[in-house]
């Protein structure tokens, strides 16, 4: 039953274009194709600004839709939460009209700072220090590398890229612009999980063994079956520019909200809600390494979207990712994770990391260090909280604007942003082809 709600059996030329591993050769290529080469080697020599302890950081947004990730950010970035930071948003980008208008009343902007074309809006305001990137998710490589490109700093919402491929050639771009990147899990900036990573490697665990973590939820209407908003429209959204890479198809109002839904533009639980328990866990453990080899299997399960409302329609159009689903990971150092993801359920697994003489219990905002059985004269139980634990998004932000006056890595930096993102590639993979996947950290290709 599940296999048929699925249809997720793909051919390999299918699969190698929407998720592909990458060689070394291609890792060194573009994906600005819309950019001609000569500006593309122009913008890669871009220093940009070299910000002082108290220097204003100029932020620009792409990707400013109601009720979305990016206007969060943006009342964050000029609110209260950040008011003692010192940035402001000096621009803006989307491709709906509804959403640029809003973006801009909120942040008191000219018309000139506010564009329907990132690549102009990057062009035309110099003063950008950093971007971020809050789109869905077939569009972040392209904006992020642009903007490292051009010397910019960036925070990239979660996932990183859309494809492995992808992910090498923002790394490769983070790394010839000496620029930082941010990737979005704000977990990995709550002190609870900075705390554990101090724990792991003073040695009172033992030798480091497993973790396992979750997120869940229950949803009755459907996961990602947000409001569709009547003022986006084929006349109001620039539909061409919003599919980007991604198949050309009618405009789709329910593809424009509801994009997550659709392996064309995500991946649903693997790439949305993995990465908030993934990153933290990475970060904790002080895993530096690429997996070995991961699993990830799940299906359709509970077909929420079929309703019936109380008109007796459904309540979206039919999902091709999963609703229920769980993933293993191995390390070469012989470390695993395990992590499941529902939308249908929200009883999770406690967050725990495991080691041979102790364990760390993560569950809420608490940190508890518990020994093992055999070890309780070697190992003393204690509560490690920290007394600001707690993941929010302003910390994260914080941690970004810090990281970029002190020239210091962020959190969920470009190392562990590849690592992780490996890790969902490979997920993905996994899930749709229904089998183990591995990964040749030499030909950066998974198999």
């Amino acid at each position: 039953m599940a296999d048929e709600q699925n249809g997720d059996e793909l051919s390999r030329r299918e699969f190698i274009k929407t998720t592909a591993g990458t060689t070394a050769g291609a890792v060194a290529g573009s994906v600005l194709a819309a950019r001609p080469a000569a500006a593309r080697s122009q913008s890669a020599q871009s220093a940009g600004r070299v910000l002082g302890a108290n220097d204003r950081i100029n932020f620009a947004i792409i990707g400013t839709k109601p009720r979305g990730m990016g206007f969060g950010h943006l009342r964050n970035l000029i609110g209260p939460p950040l008011a003692t930071e010192n940035v402001q948003v000096v621009a803006i980008c989307d491709v709906w009209a509804k959403a640029r208008t809003l973006g801009q009343a909120e942040v008191k902007l000219a018309d000139g700072a506010v564009f329907n074309d990132y690549r102009k809006m990057l062009d035309t305001v110099k003063e950008i220090d950093a971007v971020l990137v809050a789109t869905p998710d077939h569009w972040h490589a392209e904006q992020a590398i642009a903007a490292l490109d051009l010397g910019k700093h960036v925070y990239v919402e979660k996932p990183m890229t859309r494809t492995l491929d992808e992910g090498f050639k923002l790394y490769d771009a983070a790394k010839r612009s000496g620029k930082l990147v941010q990737v979005g899990p704000h977990g990995t900036s709550d002190p609870k999980w900075l705390r554990a990573r101090e724990i792991v490697k003073d040695g009172r665990m033992g030798r480091l063994l497993w973790a396992q973590a979750s997120y869940c939820r229950n949803n009755p209407l459907g996961e990602w079956n947000y409001e569709l908003d009547p003022d986006a429209t084929a006349q109001s959204i620039d539909w061409t520019t919003w599919l980007g890479n991604a198949p050309k198809r009618p405009f789709s109002a329910e593809r424009y909200f509801r994009w997550r839904k659709y392996w064309d533009y995500g991946t649903g639980l693997i790439g949305d809600l993995f990465p908030h328990r993934l990153y933290p866990l990475m970060l904790a453990m002080n895993i530096n390494e690429f997996p070995r080899s991961v699993s990830c299997v799940g299906g359709i399960l509970c077909n929420t979207d079929a309703g019936p409302d109380a008109e007796g329609k459904p309540y979206g159009e039919p999902r091709e990712v999963a609703d229920t689903t769980m993933m293993m990971v191995d390390f070469p150092s012989g470390v695993m994770i395990f992590a499941a993801s529902a939308t249908t359920n929200e009883r999770g697994v406690d967050d725990v990391i495991r080691g041979q003489k102790a364990n760390l219990m993560g569950g809420g905002n608490r940190l508890m260090l518990t020994p093992e059985r055999p070890f309780v004269e070697e190992v003393e139980a204690s509560d490690e909280t920290p007394v600001d634990a707690g993941e929010s998004h302003v910390k994260h932000m914080r941690n970004f604007i810090v990281s970029m006056r002190d020239n210091v890595q962020p959190n969920c930096g470009i190392e562990l942003g590849i690592r992780g993102q490996a890790i969902v590639s490979m997920a993905e993979m996994a899930y749709r082809k229904k089998r183990l996947v591995t990964f040749d950290e030499a030909a950066k290709k998974m198999t």
